[in-house]
This record gives C-alpha cells, sequence and structure tokens, in this order.
C-alpha cells in the first residue's frame, strides 16, 4: 500500500503544486492556482466523463442483471457455456473492438448505409461522434465487470430461500423484490464500481467513437502529460478527479447501505 498506492499519491499532489514549464524545469512553490484553472478550464470535461460514464454504468446493469438472472436461474448445467460465450469477445483488445465498432457506426457502414440506401433513414442521420455511441461503447467494454460479479451473487442465493417464499404464496415478482434482490445487492455494488469507475476514466472509446464535443476528462488529463507536458495541471486535474471518485463512492456506500447488507 505505501509503495504502489500512498507513495504515486503523494507524489501526484506533490507535482499538482509545482511551477513552470518542461524547457525551465518545474519547482515546488505550493500553487493552488493549478487546481482553479484546470477546474474553470475543463468543468465540461469532467461533466462528460460523469454524465458518459454513470450513463454507461446503468445500461451496463440494465442488460448484465437479466442476463446474470437468467444464466444463475434457468441456464442449468450449461452455465459455464453461456458465461463462456459472453465472456468470448474480451478476449480480443478491447482497442480493437472499439475500432470495430467504429466501422459499424461509421454514416455510411455495414449498418446505416443500406438502411439510408433504402430511404429508411436520412442521409444527414448519425451515431458516430455522439454522447450515444460513447455511452454504448463504454457500456459494451466494462460489461463483463458488471455481470461476473452479479452472477456470483445471484448464483450463491439458497434455492431453498425462493422455494419457501413460492410455498408462501409470494407471486413471482414479490419473490424478486423480497428474496433475490436484496440478496444480490452485493454484487451490484460490486459491478456498479468495477464498472462506472474505469469507464468514467476511460478515454479510448471518446477518442474513437465520439467527436469533438464529446471530450472526457481522461483524455485531457493524458493531453497535459504527454502531448503539453504540462506536469503540474495534469496532476491537478488527476487528483480532483479521483477525489471527486473517493467522494462519490463514499457517499454510495452510505446510501447503498451495503456495509449493513454484508454485515447481517
Amino acid at each position: 500500500m505505501l509503495l504502489f498506492f500512498l507513495l504515486p499519491i503523494a507524489t501526484l499532489a506533490i507535482t499538482s503544486l509545482e511551477s513552470g514549464d518542461f524547457i525551465s524545469g518545474f519547482d515546488f512553490t505550493w500553487n493552488f492556482g493549478n487546481y482553479s484553472r484546470g477546474f474553470n478550464l475543463y468543468s465540461e470535461q469532467y461533466l462528460h466523463a460523469v454524465e458518459y460514464g454513470g450513463s454507461a454504468t446503468i445500461v451496463a446493469l440494465l442488460v448484465a442483471y437479466p442476463a446474470a438472472y437468467w444464466i444463475a436461474f434457468h441456464a442449468g448445467p450449461r452455465k459455464s457455456s453461456y458465461l463462456l460465450a459472453v465472456l468470448l469477445p474480451f478476449f480480443v483488445s478491447f482497442v480493437i473492438r472499439t475500432l470495430a465498432w467504429e466501422t459499424i457506426l461509421s454514416d455510411n457502414g455495414v449498418l446505416f448505409g443500406p438502411l439510408k440506401s433504402l430511404n429508411l433513414l436520412p442521409n444527414d442521420f448519425r451515431v458516430l461522434a455522439t454522447p450515444v455511441a460513447v455511452t454504448g461503447g463504454l457500456a459494451y467494454t466494462f460489461f463483463p465487470f458488471m455481470l461476473l460479479p452479479v452472477y456470483a451473487s445471484l448464483e450463491k442465493i439458497d434455492r431453498g430461500l425462493v422455494e419457501a417464499a413460492q410455498d408462501l404464496f409470494a407471486s413471482k415478482f414479490e419473490v424478486f423484490r423480497r428474496v433475490i434482490f436484496p440478496l444480490s445487492v452485493p454484487g451490484v455494488f460490486a459491478g456498479v464500481l468495477l464498472t462506472g469507475i474505469p469507464a468514467v476514466a476511460d478515454y479510448v472509446n471518446q477518442d474513437l467513437l465520439g467527436g469533438v464535443g464529446t471530450t472526457m476528462v481522461g483524455r485531457v488529463i493524458e493531453t497535459q502529460f504527454e502531448v503539453n507536458i504540462n506536469y503540474p495541471l495534469a496532476a491537478a486535474l488527476a487528483f480532483v478527479f479521483m477525489l471527486g471518485l473517493l467522494a462519490t463512492l463514499i457517499i454510495y456506500q452510505r446510501i447503498f447501505g451495503t456495509e449493513q447488507i454484508m454485515g447481517g
């Protein structure tokens, strides 16, 4: 923890308070102006990260939960085969898969080209370089991180509890609402964290599927580090981003009540 977590964070915090440039060098000057400057310049990119990453997490949950539920309760002895079928595409590099989606979603690609030629879509219709494409790409990229913990949580549910609820004349909806879903909450909690945190920080999907108006703060940080070589500003942007994620995590944990659920 000291070597691989606390030391890098301390280094990042120190760098964020430096002044100077790459030519003359950087000096530690307690320059808190990097924080206000970064937030004022790139507040829109912060909002994009929260918007697209949060939307992608919700989409992934809405798709992954029914899939995990069906595999856990109805797939029978073929559970492993279905899980493998879901995960098999993710053995390929996510950059290659994102490039494939860029080709599929292009204005005159294999999906929209024929529809436009049949006049089923207007010629100016497009999905690529829009928030929809970025959100969909993020949801697809991090889908396994949602599916697996939810499935593991559903698989561990004692089927005797489900049968007992049915014996007490509970409807299928009541069984799900009062037995299955509450017991799967730890998996949902873990899936949201494992999906949401990398989704808001991702910039590859935004680069390949988005446009100028969909830039996320992850791309800004990468550009400041590697292109502009403005280490203090980049470190300040990253530090604010990390603190924002940490605060959101604490609030989410308090609201979700996972400690009481897991402890009980």
